[in-house]
């Protein structure tokens, strides 16, 4: 008689404790990475691809499963099959009722993309096995051709892609500073897109002039564009709304504070923000509110503290004894919470290498994530930077004034909407 092997499991990462509890239809917690080729994508060709980077992920092959006090990963056999597209974008990955694999792979004419359930990875992590999938697929296609034989340089062991990075580095409960009292953030409103389908509207620039513009204002690319953001939104807020500040979500990769190669979650969040009633409003202005808020909280001092206090409530032993019904209940009263504290979320997922002479074949990378408010994610190829909207309200005023502002200050802007979704 053929007997099984018994499946493994692993616990979730801190980061990835909050997904499950706040998953819903509106907003299903899944992100997509896209990569646009310069040819036609083969499916069968993908799903070859697919293969053989799931050897080098094998944490992907997993569902995640309900315990008595935690949620848990357990391996799984089901097939992961590449599909054309046809899903609605970033269409739910964890249902409760339906025990199916966290992420999808899927193409349409020129682009491969990957879907994931963010309780599996963050940005950093997901873009690991993204590129893995372009690099396996563009050797099929292309790699007996190539002169020179390509290596991708993410060699992290499988050991270190399934670290848990936040438990390696969690020194324990410490006193840290008062807090601030919370104060609510100025929110979007608006008619919404039925069927909680989201609306993506992708702008395609020089990232060298982008950054040229943030050097003569003295500060980051990232800070500069938030702060024309900021100024995008304000177009929309009355007088009595401006009570209320702008307020930005921004994720931070922790691997570039800390040593670490995992390709689960390993990422913070902080706030940055602009109060109109205190400032002249002024983009110089704006710039130089967020310029000092990123040179004052990203240091890895002000970091750990943060990562420390947010992993003290898991190892409080009170906590762990609470049984996982009640800690879904406290999970989405903190996540409505933190919803009340932004008014939208900024995400930059820095600059994509990927091995050369591949580049000569991808146009773009891009990524979006689902949302119940506006979300802005950022990614640059070569010197092909994208700001990708996604929004679940009708109206498109704020993503219009946005690219407005970067082409008044010279920025040219190829712009596409729904890009993503091809069944809008």
């Amino acid at each position: 008689m053929k007997t099984r092997n018994p499946a493994q499991w692993s616990r979730l990462d801190n980061a990835a404790k909050i997904f499950p509890a706040n998953a819903t239809l509106r907003d299903p917690k899944v992100f997509r990475f896209s990569c646009q080729l310069l040819e036609e994508v083969d499916g069968s060709l993908l799903q070859q691809a697919l293969d053989r980077t799931l050897r080098d992920f094998p944490h992907y092959r997993c569902v995640l499963r309900r315990g008595l006090f935690w949620y848990f990963f357990e391996s799984s056999s089901l097939p992961a099959v590449v599909e054309q597209e046809h899903l609605p974008l970033c269409s739910p990955l964890f249902l409760p009722e339906d025990r199916g694999l966290l992420f999808r792979v899927s193409w349409f004419r020129r682009r491969i993309s990957v879907e994931v359930f963010h309780a599996l990875a963050d940005g950093t992590g997901a873009l690991q096995f993204i590129r893995a999938l372009v690099f396996y697929y563009l050797m099929l296609v292309h790699g007996q051709q190539l002169e020179i034989q390509p290596q991708l340089d993410y060699d992290a062991s499988i050991s270190q892609k399934q670290d848990d990075s936040f438990q390696k580095y969690y020194a324990g409960a410490q006193g840290g500073e008062k807090k601030a009292p919370v104060q609510k953030a100025y929110k979007i409103q608006g008619p919404r897109l039925s069927e909680y389908r989201l609306r993506t509207i992708e702008g395609v620039m020089s990232a060298s002039q982008v950054v040229a513009e943030a050097r003569r204002r003295g500060t980051s690319l990232t800070a500069f564009l938030g702060a024309v953001l900021i100024q995008a939104i304000h177009g929309e807020m009355s007088v009595l709304q401006q009570r209320r500040p702008v307020v930005l979500s921004i994720p931070v990769n922790l691997r570039n504070y800390f040593d670490s190669q995992s390709a689960r979650n390993f990422f913070g969040l902080f706030l940055t923000g602009y109060s109109f009633q205190d400032g002249d409003g002024s983009l110089e202005d704006i710039t130089a509110t967020l310029t000092r808020d990123f040179r004052e909280e990203l240091t890895a001092e002000r970091l750990a503290a943060r990562m420390n206090e947010l992993a003290a409530l898991e190892h409080n032993f009170l906590t762990r004894a609470v049984p996982l019904v009640l800690k879904d209940v406290t999970l989405r009263y903190f996540g409505h919470r933190s919803e009340s504290q932004m008014t939208a979320a900024f995400s930059n997922l820095g600059r994509i290498s990927m091995p050369e002479p591949l580049g000569q074949y991808i146009d773009l990378f891009s990524i979006c994530a689902s949302t119940i408010k506006l979300q802005v994610c950022l990614a640059t190829f070569g010197d092909r930077l994208t700001v990708n909207f996604t929004a679940p309200f009708v109206s498109t005023e704020i993503q219009k004034r946005f690219f407005r502002i970067l082409s008044g200050l010279g920025i040219q802007v190829e712009i596409s909407a729904n890009r993503i979704d091809p069944e809008e």
